[in-house]
């Protein structure tokens, strides 16, 4: 069975990762970034912290929608047998190794920064992620494949017919915000490792299948009301960012995530969707670079942050390190060593015989 092939999705996953590597960054140089493990800039360029407070209630929910997106089009291909054996592969076995292996490093360089005894300390760190996905896909692909089954159901043209209008997508907001309810999480934007993360990777995980399982009605909604979407979050945003504290609560962020993801799909789905060169090669990059842009980073601060210049020359330089340095280990590491592919969610590949090459391909559709 063929699928289209989305390059819109492609490309937001790439821009999402890309997003979170400089989220990271900018981290460094916040006066409290010691206090969730970060290495601590000595000066702080808090003013770089306006933008990541846009940024920090969308981007993580965002993985989630695109994360099922790419589930959906996999279950296109496969049943449920191939379906939890290509995702076992593909995250599972990069999260375990990850565990043991990758999160570690990134510890290691923060002990030796600060003079402290070296101790291993293995943990799921940024992988989290990883972990809640293979998760979801436990938990929802039942329902996902008797929805696949029922494909024209009622049940599937109620749901096309909401999205049709401009209220429709966005609805989805109120069980966002029956999540903050129940939750009570201290901060919209802390999702790992709790459970306010879990649920709200939960939902976004759902209704991305949802998205895109009711077809083209989703997508020329939010390609035709992007721009209202972009001007409610921007609204919701600065009601938010300038502290009107009777207005503003997590309620109304939740409104606001979902307002900028959806604005963002509309954008992609417009602009984004078509082939290049280097969608192809970023597209296959970015999940080795998630995968170990933590302890690059972290190297890259261990390194540049004693230089005695400017603290914005800093993060423009820790920032170049990190992006060179992932994508040179990517490059001629990562994908030239049949032995690391796997553990890095990569296309297994094996050489028999020293003449012809076996590759166990993982879905087209990328997870991350």
């Amino acid at each position: 069975m063929t699928t289209e092939r989305r390059y819109d999705i492609d490309w937001l996953r790439v821009i999402a990762i890309g997003l979170l590597l400089m989220y990271h960054i900018a981290i460094i140089f916040q006066p409290w970034a010691m206090f969730i493990g970060f290495i601590r800039s000595e000066e702080a360029l808090e003013g770089l912290w306006k933008p990541m407070t846009m940024l920090n209630v969308w981007r993580i929910p965002l993985l989630f929608f695109v994360s099922s997106m790419g589930l959906y089009f996999a279950m296109k291909k496969r049943n449920w047998k191939q379906l939890f054996f290509e995702r076992g592969k593909r995250i599972l076995l990069p999260f375990v190794f990850g565990y043991f292996a990758i999160t570690p490093l990134h510890m290691y360089i923060f002990q030796k920064h600060y003079n402290m005894p070296l101790s291993y300390f293995a943990d799921s760190g940024h992988l989290w992620f990883l972990g809640n996905i293979f998760v979801y896909v436990l938990l929802l692909s039942p329902l996902f494949f008797f929805l696949q089954k029922n494909d024209d159901g009622k049940f599937k043209k109620m749901i096309s017919k909401v999205m049709r209008y401009a209220l429709g997508p966005l609805s989805i907001s109120v069980f966002f915000m029956l999540e903050v309810g129940v939750i009570k999480p201290q901060l919209f934007e802390m999702y790992a490792q709790n459970w306010h993360g879990f649920f709200i990777g939960l939902l976004a995980f759902f209704f991305g299948y949802l998205f895109v399982y009711t077809g083209n009605a989703f997508w020329q909604t939010v390609s035709k009301w992007k721009w209202l979407y972009i001007g409610l979050a921007a609204i919701l945003f600065l009601i938010r960012f300038t502290g009107f504290e009777s207005i503003s609560n997590m309620h109304l962020t939740a409104i606001e995530s979902n307002a900028w993801v959806l604005g963002v799909f509309g954008i992609g789905y417009r602009y984004l969707n078509k082939p290049s060169a280097l969608l192809s090669y970023l597209s296959a990059a970015v999940y080795p670079v998630y995968i170990i842009h933590m302890f690059v980073l972290y190297l890259g601060a261990l390194l540049i942050l004693p230089l005695d210049i400017h603290p914005m020359l800093q993060f423009i330089g820790i920032t170049i390190f990190t992006c060179i340095v992932c994508f040179l280990m990517y490059e001629f590491v990562l994908k030239r060593m049949a032995i690391l592919r796997p553990l890095f969610g990569l296309k297994w590949k094996f050489k028999i015989g020293g003449k012809h090459d076996l590759k166990i391909q993982s879905a087209k559709s990328k997870t991350i």
